[in-house]
């Protein structure tokens, strides 16, 4: 250990260590302040904040001074060799408040999620230690010096419920290695004091099952049924129910792991899934009511699901997406319409929509829920803030999951609510700390982001975030989300070596996971790559070859006018000229990008006048991925034509991109250099 590093402590009493041995905090305000900070996450609370969470209702007259006492002796006991009048490098002053930056395995239930997550993404065998090793760093109650502090309570119960849940993990990899006689006492500890756990209750009873104790296993399962009831009123789940039915059968797939089982020649992966699949979509047909809320979540969660699977899938998805809002706006609960227009967070890559009718009754649908929701905050009689209305978040998680959608869903328009909506949610999920809260706000940011030239850093720097989140939280289809911005934002600055490993990890997560989807985007930027190391031949085969997969990918958004579009940069690949009339060809499907081909098509003719009116009606392209090449499309008709007026306004808008490859930011194709066309611009101004 460094001689500064501090390590802190909150998987039981609030502590702090550095290689002394533990720090003394004096009193429990003193803890209480650096576990607030240690909640926040490395970022700033206000003044304001840590003196209403600290006294509640009745702030003493000298809180503020108070809190300045308890931050500075926190200071001295966490740096004592700080020299007098140095800046703090551990708890410091920023804005309006404090912060703690804690190094990201500074404090042990951050240790926990990392472990946990990796864990999540590892096959049993490697996954098992991995579990025991976060399991480990428990040392009680999380904050136990603070049970009963509301400014805790949410990040208690969430770390408390990783816990569990690693806990039931640890077991599944337990059976899943063949060591089901190893699982039995932890999982019998685990219900008996939390014996509202369903799926605790079907890996004991698995367990005993495969330890020859079937006796056993049926009288665990009774005594579920028996707990489940009386002590929350409920039967137990289609799950425990079905491994008691297949107990009594002596199912021969209860009886192995799943490689045991492949040994003895028993049914395969693919006949078990298909099994199961049917036993459990009739159990849910059963058991839930067909015009239950949870029948119409679930069915919204298919759909998600659905459109991952492939360009049926996608389509499909679309396809009954509205019909499932409208059905939630039915029970007059903005809650549950919310929750279903928010589920939908199927990661979008590409910014310009497949149906833009659909998006538009989506967003109104959505902002019809946001005002419906209660206000986001509200004041009391002494005019602080209280969100105790919002005790467990559920508003809050609801209204950023709606306003995340409305900034999907207003990709390419020069709208201000867009941005307005993905800051918004932002904000939000970051305040509740949910990693698939922030991954969906995320990708609302970055469909956002194209709100001028020259973002492709910015769009980098959410690709980083968005595959961290993915890695560390299990998030397989927002990883690869981050991964393909990242291969696009790479692209656009020409970093081609990155691009290229975020492309090769891309591919390796879709194979995985069955992400079909992922490969048209890979494909076309491989093809890009070829175009942008000056093999054009070879680019467009490529390009041919990759715009065969299109029109089964579900997304017209991407497909019309893109492979001509494609073609037509390879001519402009050496800079600003207008390419041979056969490059333009009118009569070709140039879909969304036609008004930027018009005066090219015109010029390649020899019609100047035609170019020249065509030129001037142009609107300003959407603020999308091909930004800086429509601008680009643009600037190569005004150069031949000598218009100044708009090589004036087109030089404006493309100068904050001037260090970027125009186009290749959408990873799919490029027409050269944004600075080729900059110099053009320049020279023909002063001429």
């Amino acid at each position: 250990m460094e001689r500064e590093e501090v390590l802190f402590g909150v998987l039981g009493p609030v502590t702090a260590e550095n290689q002394c041995g533990p720090i003394a905090l004096k009193g429990p305000r003193h803890r209480a302040v650096l576990a607030r900070l240690i909640v926040a996450r490395r970022r700033v609370v206000p003044v304001a904040r840590l003196i209403a969470d600290l006294w509640a209702d009745s702030p003493p007259p000298g809180a503020v001074g108070a809190v300045q006492t308890f931050v500075a002796a926190l200071r001295r006991a966490l740096e004592p060799d700080r020299p007098p009048r140095a800046p703090a490098r551990l708890l410091v002053t920023e804005g309006p408040g404090y912060a703690l930056r804690a190094a990201p395995d500074g404090v042990d239930a951050w240790r926990f999620e990392t472990a946990v997550g990796e864990a999540a993404e590892l096959p049993p065998a490697r996954a098992l230690p991995r579990l025991d090793e976060a399991l480990e760093l428990w040392r009680g109650p999380a904050y136990a010096d603070f049970a009963h502090e509301e400014w805790v309570r949410g990040e208690r119960a969430r770390l408390a419920e990783l816990r569990l849940r690693s806990v039931e993990r640890r077991a599944d990899a337990q059976l899943a290695l063949g060591l089901a006689a190893e699982a039995v006492p932890d999982l019998d500890a685990h219900l008996a004091d939390h014996p509202w756990r369903e799926d605790a209750w079907r890996l004991l009873a698995l367990a005993l099952y495969r330890t020859d104790r079937q006796g056993d296993a049926l009288a665990v399962l009774r005594r579920a049924r028996s707990t489940l009831v009386e002590q929350l009123g409920v039967d137990p789940g289609p799950g425990l129910r079905r491994l008691e039915a297949d107990i009594l059968a002596q199912d021969p797939a209860l009886g192995a792991t799943a490689g045991q089982a492949g040994r003895a020649g028993q049914a395969g992966p693919t006949e078990t899934a298909a099994r199961l699949w049917t036993r459990a979509a009739e159990a849910y047909d059963r058991t839930v009511a067909a015009g239950a809320r949870a029948r119409l979540e679930t069915t919204v969660g298919l759909l998600r699901d659905l459109a991952v699977t492939g360009g049926g899938g996608l389509t499909a998805a679309r396809e009954h997406r509205m019909a499932a809002v409208a059905a939630a706006e039915e029970f007059g609960d903005p809650v549950l319409t919310g929750r279903v227009i928010g589920a939908f967070d199927v990661p979008a890559i590409w910014t310009r929509g497949d149906d833009p009718e659909l998006a538009r009754q989506i967003v109104a649908a959505a902002e019809r829920t946001l005002a419906a929701l209660p206000p986001p905050e509200v004041s009391g009689a002494s005019g602080r803030v209280s969100r105790t209305y919002d005790a467990d978040g559920t508003y809050d998680a609801v209204r950023c999951r709606l306003l995340a959608t409305v900034a999907v869903e207003t990709r390419g328009s020069h709208s201000s609510r867009g941005p307005q909506a993905a800051s918004q949610a932002e904000a939000i999920a970051r305040r509740l700390d949910d990693p698939a809260l922030l991954a969906f706000a995320l990708n609302g940011a970055f469909m956002q982001s194209f709100t001028r030239a020259g973002l492709a850093p910015r769009r980098a720097e959410i690709g980083a975030e968005l595959v961290a989140l993915g890695a560390r939280h299990g998030l397989v289809t927002y990883e690869v989300l981050g991964r393909l911005i990242s291969l696009q934002a790479y692209g656009a600055l020409g970093d081609f070596r990155s691009a290229d490993a975020h492309a090769t990890a891309a591919d390796r997560l879709a194979a995985r996971h069955e992400l079909p989807l992922v490969g048209v985007f890979t494909r076309w930027y491989r093809a890009l790559r070829l175009a942008a190391s000056g093999d054009l031949a070879e680019a467009g085969a490529a390009y041919e070859s990759a715009a065969a997969d299109l029109p089964d990918a579900g997304m017209p958004g991407l497909t019309h006018g893109l492979l001509p579009l494609a073609l037509l940069s390879l001519h402009l690949a050496d800079g600003p000229r207008v390419p041979a009339q056969g490059a333009v060809d009118p009569a070709a499907d140039w879909g969304p990008y036609r008004h930027w081909i018009t005066p090219l098509a015109a010029l390649a003719a020899g019609d100047r006048p035609a170019a020249r009116t065509a030129l001037r009606a142009l609107p300003d392209p959407p603020r999308d991925l091909l930004y800086e090449a429509c601008c680009c499309l643009e600037a190569t008709a005004a150069l031949e034509l000598g218009d100044r007026a708009v090589l004036t306004g087109v030089h404006e808008r493309l100068l904050p991109a001037s260090a970027e490859l125009a186009g290749a930011g959408s990873g799919l194709l490029t027409l050269g250099p944004v600075s080729r066309y900059l110099t053009a611009i320049t020279a023909a101004l002063r001429g």
